[in-house]
């Protein structure tokens, strides 16, 4: 007799229950982030004498369109398949997520060897999200808040331009190598590296004006070549028993 199989079921439904109810409360909650987030232009609009009119709201929409409306495909596109479907919504409310959530959630995952895109990873994501926000805002209210003009008055200026220029490189550095060890995708990251040294010495210098759709170029263009150059003898093989959160008896 097998005695894992309702083990199975209960975690599969708990998993199943977990992400419609996240579905649902994380669309009503981006769904209100996005009306609060446009009540003071709607204000500014309505109730002031700025003189705005459609037209200029729309060239300015359309503006700002041009310049970042590529990473609004290519963002989740890139963050989905680390974070899951629930830490998404906790991740474009909360933001910082390159350099704070997505680096959380890696290694969170690596923690306890959970791979990305499988149930334990998911929650593993969620878990390591609210942690980082947890810290993040524990500290903007002490060293903020309560301490923060003292500190700055004390700490030399040139520790302040060192930290500024470096802390995120190293940061990214950390984050990066994270992933290519846990991800195991060695055709995939040689695409990544190999297009952004291409963007950055060959294709920059020549176009400067693409500097600002670099990321995205990059990340559009690993993706499809990534899966052009995939290995399609390889098969995926069925999520391990661990990652159902399955205890034996």
């Amino acid at each position: 007799m097998n005695t894992h199989t309702p083990v199975t079921s209960n975690s599969d439904a708990s998993m199943a229950r977990f992400e419609k109810q996240t579905t649902r409360y994380g669309s009503a909650t981006m769904a209100a982030g996005l009306l609060f987030s446009l009540l003071g232009p709607l204000y500014l609009f309505f109730f002031t004498d700025l003189e705005l009119t459609g037209d200029m709201i729309w060239v300015a929409f359309l503006a700002v369109a041009a310049t970042f409306g590529v990473f609004w495909v290519v963002e989740p596109l890139t963050y989905f398949p680390i974070l899951g479907s629930a830490a998404m919504y906790q991740a474009f409310m909360i933001g910082n997520i390159s350099n704070k959530l997505l680096p959380a959630a890696i290694v969170a995952q690596s923690s306890i060897n959970a791979k990305p895109g499988t149930k334990r990873g998911d929650i593993a994501a969620v878990m390591a999200i609210c942690g980082a926000a947890t810290v993040h805002l524990s500290s903007l209210l002490i060293f903020v808040g309560l301490f923060g003009s003292w500190l700055v008055a004390r700490i030399p200026m040139e520790v302040i331009e060192v930290a500024r220029l470096y802390i995120l490189p190293s940061l990214m550095g950390a984050v990066l190598v994270q992933a290519i060890v846990a991800m195991k995708q060695m055709r995939t990251t040689i695409v990544a590296i190999a297009l952004a040294l291409i963007m950055y010495f060959l294709i920059i210098p020549v176009a400067p004006s693409l500097a600002l759709y670099s990321t995205a170029l990059v990340v559009v263009g690993s993706i499809i070549i990534s899966w052009l150059v995939r290995d399609r003898k390889a098969h995926v093989a069925e999520e391990p028993a661990t990652e159902n959160d399955i205890e034996p008896n």
